[in-house]
């Protein structure tokens, strides 16, 4: 089977290790009770093992170390990120005589269990990256015949999250391929998130760029707002030693990332579309909602959307009235409105209004 074309860090569907085993112990282990934050490499620095070149953006030891510093001094901790994520091309062409995967030890010298360790003194923990089939998607050993062998190099190093592809297997075999790699990491007694890729194969996908190139602010306020309605999990994958300061505020910016995190952990979902527009919809907690107006022209200014409560598809929580606030593309408080208020909101092209309704 040939590779698939790699994609973003935010497409990814975690699902707690023994998920498919038995949901009460999923619900129970503590993990990914709320969509997971962090940042991984993929998008930004792809298979880049050029160290002798450009030893400042290659995959090695010193990228992740370098990026965890950033997130503890920059604000990246405070604000909720919490894993440093590796992805494809960090081990070495060949496993050792016992069968383990190992790092290149050009660019990995001191091994994964050092920069754990180095990752968890700041306070932070750490992703690593594996294929279920034969070779991982930039043609690195894959995990095929090792589950139990991998799962258990993985929690002796200490790692914190799995992010298991699927290239160089049979679309047919991944669903028993996923549930070897669950049964094997459960059987570790070390609590590693599993970011299952599986559903990457079976629809279209789209990736969390904030931060890169390629993107204007609007697109980018869009992927924030949206990411944060379908309570996705945010795995940035950016340079965040050189990160535009718009970018950097989108990302931190504590209002959204309060809606993500919100703990009734509800998925939003779609509820109008309409004139290029879409109207997304999240239940949050203490009865609240919040809404993503998305204006899906590309060109021409920005246009006005007329948002009557009383046509959303939960407006009983606004009876009588409810306090509505805006969070993107700016903060505004839009006060106290009714059902039969006619609100009208402003977005730019490819941009994203979102806000919060909560009930009085």
């Amino acid at each position: 089977m040939k590779p698939v074309t790699k994609m973003g860090a935010v497409v990814l569907v975690l699902f707690t290790i023994g998920a498919f085993i038995s949901p009460v112990k999923s619900l129970n282990n503590g993990l990914a009770l709320k969509p997971t934050m962090g940042w991984l490499h993929w998008e930004r620095f792809m298979c880049n093992v050029d160290c002798d070149t450009d030893p400042n953006n290659c995959i090695s030891e010193n990228l992740y170390m370098q990026m965890a510093d950033v997130m503890v001094t920059e604000g990246w901790k405070e604000a909720g990120y919490e894993y440093v994520c590796i992805d494809d091309c960090w081990p070495s062409h060949q496993r050792d005589a016992k069968g383990r995967l190992q790092a290149d030890p050009k660019r990995f010298p001191r091994g994964i269990k050092k920069l754990a360790d180095y990752v968890h003194s700041k306070g932070l923990k750490l992703g690593i990256y594996a294929d279920l089939g034969t070779f991982t998607c930039g043609g690195f050993p894959g995990s095929m015949g090792y589950y139990d062998i991998d799962a258990q190099t993985f929690a002796d190093w200490g790692v914190d999250l799995l992010k298991f592809d699927g290239c160089y297997m049979k679309w047919t075999l991944l669903g028993e391929g996923y549930t070897n790699m669950s049964i094997a990491l459960n059987q570790t007694g070390r609590s590693i998130l599993y970011s299952c890729e599986w559903p990457l194969y079976e629809w279209p996908h789209h990736q969390l760029v904030i931060g890169n190139f390629g993107l204007s602010h609007a697109q980018q306020e869009s992927q924030m707002a949206l990411w944060a309605i379908m309570a996705s999990p945010l795995l940035m994958s950016n340079d965040l030693r050189d990160i535009c300061p718009r970018s950097k505020q989108l990302l931190q910016n504590t209002r959204i990332i309060a809606i993500s995190q919100d703990p009734l952990g509800r998925q939003g979902y779609r509820t109008a579309k309409v004139d290029s527009f879409e109207v997304w919809e999240r239940h949050l907690s203490g009865g609240r909602l919040a809404l993503a107006v998305m204006n899906k022209q590309e060109i021409g200014g920005p246009r006005g959307f007329p948002l009557t409560l009383a046509t959303l598809p939960s407006w009983k929580i606004c009876h009588p009235q409810c306090n509505v606030t805006q969070v993107l593309p700016s903060y505004k408080e839009l006060g106290v409105q009714t059902l039969l208020s006619k609100l009208v909101v402003v977005v730019n092209p490819s941009g994203t209004a979102l806000l919060t309704v909560t009930p009085i």
